[in-house]
């Protein structure tokens, strides 16, 4: 009997028990990581920003992933959405479209602040009509909805030509859709809005790396609450 267990608390066999107990453990993180629910987000410059705190805050709980890239303004949705929602089974997809529709643009559709050279990238009916095509397209994923509303940035804001007013009337354009087809909203806008000078950068439509994280923890909310 005692040979038979010197082999197994000998330095060798210590090292080859723990070596597959370690393995077994992963094994089954790596199985239960699988298992757990897929949450898609997309969006712009804003929602990079907050993605990756967002993924530490739902660690264990979801895989957070991010459309590739930028998803820019809702053409570029209507475009590419199909792509972005692949033939993945999502739990809960998380989007936004705004900043870069309500942006001025030249002919060349570069960004410009000349009101004489330019216009808004995408104008707003074109906006709303948009948001229900990538709307009736989401809604065939199964995954459950939530609309970010596009956030505020200050008057005379650097980078292209923004105007401060349209971004409410682009958010109703917005709402309207989201209400028709009872889509769960995530408003980001009144989020920021009183908290606005703490968060965002001076003068820019983005957020500092604290601000992100505040960003995080709010859409991380929503999607817990979805995803219960």
């Amino acid at each position: 009997m005692r040979g038979r267990f010197e082999g197994i608390f000998s330095p060798t066999g210590l090292t080859l028990f723990f070596l597959a107990v370690f393995i077994i453990m992963n094994v089954s993180s790596v199985r239960a990581e699988k298992d757990l629910p897929k949450v898609l987000i997309i969006g712009d410059s804003i929602s990079i920003g907050y993605t990756p705190p967002l993924t530490e805050i739902l660690k264990g709980k979801a895989i957070v992933e991010h459309n590739p890239g930028n998803a820019a303004h809702s053409q570029k949705g209507v475009e590419n959405i199909d792509e972005w929602v692949g033939d993945t089974q999502w739990a809960v997809i998380h989007f936004n479209h705004g900043l870069h529709d309500l942006k001025w643009v030249d002919d060349q559709g570069k960004n410009t602040r000349d009101r004489d050279a330019g216009h808004i990238q995408i104008p707003v009916e074109d906006y709303e009509t948009n948001l229900e095509k990538i709307v009736e397209r989401l809604e065939k994923t199964g995954a459950k909805l939530i609309f970010a509303t596009t956030t505020p940035f200050p008057e005379n804001v650097d980078g292209p030509l923004r105007d401060i007013d349209q971004v409410k009337i682009y958010n109703d354009a917005a709402l309207r859709v989201m209400k028709k087809h009872d889509i769960a909203i995530d408003d980001l806008y009144s989020f920021v809005l009183p908290q606005i000078e703490k968060i965002q950068r001076p003068n820019n439509v983005h957020f500092t790396e604290e601000g992100s994280k505040v960003l995080a923890e709010e859409v991380a909310r929503h999607i817990e609450k979805a995803l219960d």
